[in-house]
């Protein structure tokens, strides 16, 4: 065998009650002056972990937004500036903590992760911005947080709906570093445990929404699943959903449900399965559709071209009329086709 591993350097503490150790992370990275980051929806999440921080707390700006759009970026960084922050809590899902590393990008302070969602950003070191409609990416070890908290009670008041969307959207993350070019062994082996672990924990939250095991579980696999990208380069998917969401505004996890199994089938990967995925997100009762989600038809072309002209790695040659085939089918909720053709 020849690969190269390399271990992304944080920390992570893992378990129910684990946000009351935020402090502790703090005073172990010596952090004197820390702003915390949040969307609205988690504002009082954030709230708590700033009134434990006490003096230590430089402030709270609970204003992260999907895609992280640039002005909330540039807001962020002058808030930071103005604080003479040294470091950030970001507390949510990956608009939060996009919003952290987008403060990380240009002041170089240090981040500390707590998500809320499966989102995986946390364990990237991938960062993500979107102006006048184009959502840039890039990777910057500067953005990789350097402590991560996991608490799986924080997750329970998320809606089994978005729970699940969430949770195929770190599904994808492990699927698609299964085949990239510089996925490894060891790779393999968080994604298969990372996907292991969420498909089992999906179908439980959703008939349990109380579980706290199957909570538990399903922030475990995302943990996993966002390492796997934090390893490997992304393709096809994700540059897809990344032009959907910056072009179009579409909620990010729920893109990523619709699109994942087309691409699957698309690059004709094996694990998962494009009709096992298809079949559970029916079960689960997700969106099947980029229709649905606001995308016009009229919008697939500009999409089509826009992500055909991007250079990335795939498996698969990617052309403007293979990704037509691709978001027709996603976009009218037809079931996926091997290799993009069409299925009648």
């Amino acid at each position: 065998m020849n690969f190269v591993y390399e271990a992304l350097p944080m920390r992570v503490v893992f378990g129910d009650g684990a946000l009351s150790r935020v402090p502790g992370e703090i005073s172990f990275l010596r952090l004197e002056n820390v702003l915390v980051l949040s969307g609205p929806r988690q504002e009082a999440v954030g709230k708590q972990v700033a009134e434990a921080l006490g003096d230590r707390c430089a402030g709270l700006l609970p204003e992260a937004a999907m895609h992280v759009p640039v002005e909330v970026a540039n807001r962020a960084r002058e808030v930071a500036a103005e604080l003479g922050a040294d470091g950030c809590v970001a507390v949510g899902g990956g608009s939060a903590i996009g919003l952290g590393k987008a403060v990380a990008l240009t002041h170089g302070l240090p981040v500390v992760a707590v998500p809320t969602t499966y989102a995986g950003s946390e364990m990237t070191p991938v960062w993500g911005l979107t102006e006048n409609g184009v959502k840039r990416t890039g990777r910057d070890p500067r953005v990789l947080p350097v402590s991560v908290v996991y608490d799986p009670s924080l997750t329970r008041s998320m809606p089994v709906g978005l729970a699940v969307t969430s949770g195929i959207n770190a599904v994808a993350h492990a699927a698609e570093g299964r085949y990239a070019p510089d996925a490894s062994p060891i790779v393999s082996l968080m994604a298969r445990e990372g996907v292991r672990a969420l498909l089992a924990a999906l179908p439980a939250i959703a008939g349990r929404p109380d579980d706290a095991g199957a909570r538990a579980d399903a922030l475990y696999g995302a943990w996993l699943c966002g390492a796997v990208l934090g390893a490997t380069t992304m393709g096809l998917h994700h540059k897809l959903c990344h032009a959907l969401g910056g072009t179009l505004n579409l909620p990010h996890a729920e893109t990523h449900t619709v699109v994942l199994p087309h691409a699957l089938a698309y690059n004709g990967a094996a694990e998962p399965s494009p009709a096992e995925l298809w079949e559970l997100e029916g079960r689960l009762g997700t969106p099947r559709s980029l229709r649905e989600l606001g995308m016009a038809e009229g919008d697939i072309d500009r999409i089509a071209d826009q992500v055909a002209s991007a250079t990335f790695p795939n498996p698969r040659p990617v052309t403007a009329e293979g990704l037509r085939e691709l978001l027709h089918a996603a976009w009218s909720g037809r079931e996926p086709s091997p290799h993009g053709q069409r299925r009648t």
